[in-house]
């Protein structure tokens, strides 16, 4: 070994060496830290990151609409005024409460684990607002303590900092911009009406192409359609489907699945999923199971559609949260009730309900 190498080596220890050493300080003042009522945060390294913005987390749309009709300093001056009224929960609240029901168990069993969920509030607000956001947390019982708020620029280059497993927010430019960086993203919509959902379990519900897997299968249903896809799908039946953007995701919630079996609560696991795919089963379900068994995963609950509806069976599923990439079964899922996060990803973008989109040249490469 070179002297260089070994210096750099040496380096990269002692900085390795200095963040335990913080990071042991910050444990035990957090843990002899008497007025200390919330759990203490996992370790980044060791945790599941959840990412969300304001805007999910909490019902903001009064508030986009000063920022929109008014601009930013009366947005502002409005945050200030109202600072001591608290947001109404928003469309990722009901999912952020479980991931808190699913880490108390997990302390239960683990008491000095930090594979646990991280939940960190992601926002481009001023720093302004966020005292009306901690008051809101605090009165929600919220176990939030890590917060970006990057004053009106994008927070997308913080997420790999805080190494995040999934980003959730209502912009979907963010969304995109996440997921071209590599980071599991969804966009989330409000619904009209939300089914009442577990408070014991948390239920995740995935589509299968472009979400979990790639797109490379639905690039032939929608260039050469089903009879070229039953035929491609049953040749390569053993040849694992590359991963989709959101295969991280389901790794994680795996993950934290196998402590719980570990020790004998597969049956009483808090967290459930469910593989929610339009393919047909006989025809082209082989493969999908066998890649995941290839990369050591597996779903709770498998359902083929066959090309029906995704939303009565969602409906009777009840999951937190649903990721789609494609906006028509976002919105068959809604219609019912369903928290529903869409995934622009592959090539189900550039077509809706079957037809493709006509679009510019600059629109086709970001597509």
């Amino acid at each position: 070994m070179s002297k260089h190498e070994d210096t750099e080596r040496g380096g990269q220890s002692n900085s390795d060496n200095s963040e335990e050493k913080d990071w042991a300080a910050l444990k035990a003042l957090f843990d002899n830290t008497k007025t200390a009522k919330k759990p203490r945060p996992p370790k980044p390294s060791n945790a599941v990151t959840i990412a969300v913005s304001s805007r999910t987390l909490f019902n903001m749309v009064k508030e986009r609409k000063v920022f929109e009709d008014e601009g930013l300093e009366r947005y502002v001056a409005h945050q200030l005024e109202l600072e001591d009224q608290l947001f109404t929960p928003g469309v990722s609240f009901p999912f952020v409460k479980a991931l808190m029901n699913v880490n108390a168990r997990l302390r239960e069993l683990y008491p000095d684990s930090e594979e646990l969920f991280d939940i960190v509030l992601v926002t481009n607000n001023h720093a302004q607002v966020g005292v009306r956001l901690i008051n809101s947390i605090n009165h929600y019982d919220l176990n939030i303590e890590r917060f970006c708020m990057t004053g009106g620029e994008s927070p997308i280059g913080y997420l790999k900092a805080y190494m995040t497993n999934l980003y959730l927010s209502k912009d979907s430019k963010k969304v995109q911009e996440a997921i071209e960086e590599g980071i599991a993203a969804a966009t989330m919509f409000t619904c009209d009406s939300e089914n009442e959902l577990s408070d014991t379990q948390l239920r995740v519900a995935f589509d299968g192409d472009a979400v979990l897997f790639s797109d490379e299968s639905e690039i032939i249903v929608k260039e050469h359609g089903l009879d070229t896809f039953f035929k491609h799908e049953k040749e390569f039946e053993n040849k694992p489907l590359a991963q989709g953007p959101l295969k991280c995701f389901l790794e994680a919630l795996g993950k934290l699945q196998r402590k719980f079996y570990a020790k004998d609560q597969r049956i009483n696991c808090p967290i459930r999923t469910y593989l929610v795919t339009a393919r047909s089963a006989a025809s082209a379900g082989a493969r999908v199971l066998k890649t995941l068994r290839s990369w050591g995963l597996e779903v709770d609950e498998a359902l083929f559609l066959a090309g029906a509806p995704k939303g009565p069976l969602l409906h009777k599923i009840r999951p937190h949260i649903f990721f789609d990439d494609q906006m028509f079964h976002i919105e068959g899922a809604q219609e019912l009730g369903t928290i529903a996060a869409h995934v622009p990803y592959g090539i189900g973008q550039k077509y809706n309900k079957g037809k493709r989109i006509e679009t510019s040249g600059a629109e086709e490469k970001k597509l």
